[in-house]
């Protein structure tokens, strides 16, 4: 009668996978439901944060198949990519031999686990049955011309002789790897996918996706993308060709730009600085400034510098001089790298303008005002008002002044009206080894030439020695690079750059509906039949990155006729963190779990250990919990319970160790429960017409949590709810007396009661419930049956009298479902007619609700 998952759990494993209950056949016969979690990278065990996504795609994927759907639920590895490199660097491995060993690790990690992935759809992306698909998408986006190569700045690290991402540059502008080592700026050429000509579908696109997608992420992405009106404007340079192009949202305060602010790295700062004789002091601030962190050096509380290049421009509508400065704020890959500075308006700008004694000039004055000066200017006035010092356009208001300036400038051929984003072009070129080679050979005569589709793919050789000190191997590899050009015939070398890794992960989803297929890359019928997916789950950090460019690889295969419809994910759910309290001690830092005594101090010195504030679950600090150990102790359907039980899915979930222990005595609170009634409930008959009243109770219970749980699971996504529901109707059958249970009145109203527990509880904890359902005579797997209906007759809510009271004295009785929410309660209460006689022109100083029994409202 003891719950010994351990027993239990491999043995259904095999039995899943002996039947092929998973597998989803390519034809659809019933409603599809495409269900997906954001796939693993390979670079080592999984953690409590991949439990945590997995189990609740599994969860719905299981509950979807028992409502009669048609489920695909695939399963991969995101297997390229600096992850996987800075594993292999760690442990001093080839990238090639720590991915494919973690791969077959992981899963059978995820097998573990009881997730109910079809294995049979699983690939990795460092596969070239993959990637030379995505190969074949970059040929095409280079002949649409949505692929080009230009120069760009990138973060450079001499020591490693590579490009870095911003992410592995410290705060302090060294390496990640080499921390003395300073980084440095420099231009190179780059490949790009011209993402900015879909912004303003992405951003359109929100809609479709509203009411699918939590706002909090539709929200980031608008930021992210950044669409602003406004006006592009040409500053001619003083004494010379050419001209400075700015884009600004606020063309009506071009009278007051006074001087112009460039970003360090933009080309004709060390121009001007050469011609200026200023080319020492500054460069010594580009080289400064072009260490510091991108993010730092756009926030508000950064501290303003810049210097004087020596060059100037000329304001197009005053004819005047103004200094271009250098300045530490402005980032070469926004915008044009240059904006024009107005201080009398723009925060930034005023502080810049007061710092370097430049000058001010007020061109907005507040409505009903003509007060405001610059010298008595303590702040900049961004606001709206009436336009001075504009010339013609003096008196206009500045929204009104806003398109004629933007007129002006296009009938002068000086400017033009402009919608910009922040969104710039995706930079998919990695100075990397592990990743997907980029298709073009380099020759002298042809240039960049795109490798023939006939020999694709273009693969990466896996037998190269590994090093992480000499920058990327593949540029060493001669017999792999050396190539003739398809163009001319003559010597050529391969690029040996590799995509981005996040060019994998924007199309993996359509790969699964056809991961065998060695003609083509996709076959349109069975997108047309699985496409979109129907619940796309994982975290909100992919919000800006993976989820854009998932869309725009979905738009572009859709005018390629590949992809049906606009958007690949119909509906997201981002989960929150795994968190967990800190254990610090004070001489050796963070401590696991392990490494403290049952009485609070560290096992290797005995000092006190100090408990911090729950926090992500990481390894650097130590606050980790390793799931396959989890699983040993407790189970697989324990793990899966308190993941879905312990917080609500978008929220954060706080590791406990009680909860753990909980959650594992709950389940065996059900198999000690069913596995007693066993025979009983074996023996017992079919429901009857007519039932006694202890019956009926049984199956109202029975009913009633049947309506929540699904509710719960369906429709509000309330995991942790229907599970307490659960719970409560366990308790309830514990405290049914032994006779009932053997009692031909009410034992087929509790071998009902039995099942449906066993049906609900099924997609949380399945193991456990596979064996039980066996145990009590049921044929097939619990995984199979359909999910039950509730009897609506026996699902009715209880009803309760309540009484209101007005300042004490009793005016109304209100009839409510006994499982009424306060919030419910109160509504009704004022919403009642002879109630409103009392309340109605009058201020509610106090109203307070008795659960079930009473509503006190005090007015005056």
């Amino acid at each position: 009668m003891k719950y010994q998952p351990q027993e239990i759990e491999g043995k259904w494993q095999e039995r899943w996978d002996a039947a092929g209950v998973f597998r989803c056949p390519d034809e659809v016969v019933a409603p599809k439901f495409y269900c997906l979690e954001m796939f693993p990278y390979p670079s080592g065990r999984i953690h409590m944060g991949h439990v945590r996504v997995y189990t609740i795609g599994d969860l719905l994927a299981r509950f979807k198949r028992m409502r009669g759907c048609q489920v695909l639920h695939p399963i991969g590895w995101d297997a390229f990519g600096l992850p996987a490199e800075n594993a292999a660097h760690r442990h001093g491995t080839h990238p090639a031999k720590w991915t494919w060993e973690n791969i077959a690790f992981m899963r059978e990690q995820l097998k573990e686990m009881g997730i109910s992935y079809d294995w049979d759809r699983e690939f990795a992306t460092c596969s070239p049955e993959y990637y030379r698909w995505e190969q074949l998408f970059f040929l095409w986006m280079l002949r649409d011309g949505l692929a080009y190569r230009k120069r760009a700045t990138l973060n450079w690290c001499e020591e490693c002789q590579t490009v870095l991402a911003n992410e592995q540059v410290n705060r302090d502008g060294t390496c990640f790897i080499h921390d003395q080592t300073p980084v440095t700026q420099r231009e190179l050429d780059q490949w790009f996918l011209g993402i900015t000509k879909y912004a303003e579908e992405l951003l359109s696109g929100h809609e479709e996706l509203r009411g699918g997608w939590p706002e909090n992420i539709l929200e980031m992405q608008r930021n992210w993308i950044g669409r602003s009106e406004g006006a592009e404007i040409d500053f001619p340079l003083a004494g010379g060709d050419g001209s400075i192009t700015v884009f600004t949202t606020r063309p009506d305060t071009l009278f007051g730009a006074t001087f112009m602010s460039m970003a360090p790295e933009h080309p004709l700062v060390m121009r001007f600085a050469g011609e200026a004789g200023r080319e020492k002091e500054v460069r010594a601030f580009v080289d400064r400034v072009a260490g510091q962190d991108r993010l730092i050096r756009t926030s508000e509380e950064l501290e303003k510098e810049g210097i004087f290049t020596g060059g100037y421009c000329v304001n197009p509508v005053t004819g005047g001089k103004i200094p271009i400065y250098a300045a530490n704020f402005v980032l070469y890959e926004y915008g044009t790298g240059a904006v024009m500075a107005v201080p009398a308006h723009d925060q930034r700008d005023f502080e810049f303008a007061k710092k370097y004694e430049l000058p001010i000039v007020v061109v907005v004055q507040p409505e009903g005002g003509d007060g405001l000066t610059a010298d008595a200017m303590a702040c900049a006035y961004e606001g709206q008002g009436r336009m001075v010092n504009s010339g013609p356009f003096d008196g206009l208001q500045n929204e009104d002044g806003k398109r004629e300036i933007t007129a002006h400038l296009e009938r002068k051929g000086i400017g033009r009206a402009k919608v910009q984003y922040r969104l710039r072009d995706w930079g998919i070129s990695r100075q990397r080894y592990w990743g997907c080679p980029i298709p073009v050979i380099h020759c002298p005569k042809c240039g960049a030439v795109p490798v023939p589709e006939k020999d694709l793919p273009v693969v990466l050789p896996e037998d190269l020695p590994y090093t992480r000190e000499k920058g990327n191997p593949l540029a060493a590899a001669d017999d792999w690079v050396r190539v003739p050009c398809p163009s001319c015939g003559g010597p050529g070398r391969r690029e040996t750059d590799t995509f981005d890794t996040f060019f994998e992960s924007s199309w993996y989803f359509l790969r699964y509906i056809d991961p065998r297929n060695d003609r083509a890359p996709l076959d349109p019928e069975k997108m047309r039949a699985w496409m979109p997916v129907d619940q796309y789950v994982g975290g909100v950090e992919h919000a800006c990155m993976h989820l854009i460019y998932a869309r725009f690889f979905h738009k572009y295969l859709r005018d390629r006729g590949l992809a049906p419809g606009n958007e690949p994910f119909r509906r997201l759910l981002s989960q929150g963190m795994v968190c967990m309290a800190t254990l610090e001690c004070p001489k050796h830092g963070w401590r696991y779990p392990e490494e403290v005594d049952e009485g609070g101090n560290c096992r290797q010195c005995g000092e006190k250990v100090l408990v911090g504030r729950s926090m992500k679950m990481s390894k650097s600090k130590r606050n980790v919990v390793e799931p396959s150990a989890l699983v040993e102790r407790y189970g697989a359907d324990t793990a899966r319970l308190f993941s879905l039980f312990a917080s609500p899915p978008e929220k954060d979930l706080d590791w406990s160790e009680q909860g753990v222990e909980g959650a594992f005595r709950f389940l065996g609170r059900v198999y000690r429960l069913i596995a007693q009634k066993g025979k009983a409930l074996r023996d017992a008959g079919p429901i009857a017409g007519e039932q006694v009243e202890a019956a009926r109770r049984i199956r109202q219970v029975t009913h009633r949590t049947l309506k929540k749980v699904t509710g719960d699971i369906e429709d509000r996504y309330h995991f942790n709810t229907a599970i307490s529901a659960i719970m409560e109707m366990v308790n309830f059958l514990y405290l049914v007396e032994d006779t009932a249970w053997e009692s031909p009145e009410t034992s087929p109203a509790l071998r009902e009661a039995v099942e449906t527990i066993l049906l609900m509880l099924s997609p949380f904890a399945p193991h456990v419930c596979e064996e039980l359902w066996e145990r009590i005579g049921n044929d097939g797997m619990v995984c199979g049956k359909e999910w039950p209906a509730a009897d609506e007759e026996m699902a009715r809510a209880e009803e309760i009298l309540v009484v209101v009271q007005v300042n004490g004295k009793l005016r109304s009785r209100i009839t409510a479902d006994a499982e009424a929410t306060e919030e419910e309660i109160r509504a009704m209460a004022l919403a009642d007619p002879r109630v409103r006689e009392y309340t109605d022109g009058k201020v509610i100083r106090k109203l307070v609700v008795v659960p079930r029994k009473l509503v006190s409202i005090v007015v005056s």
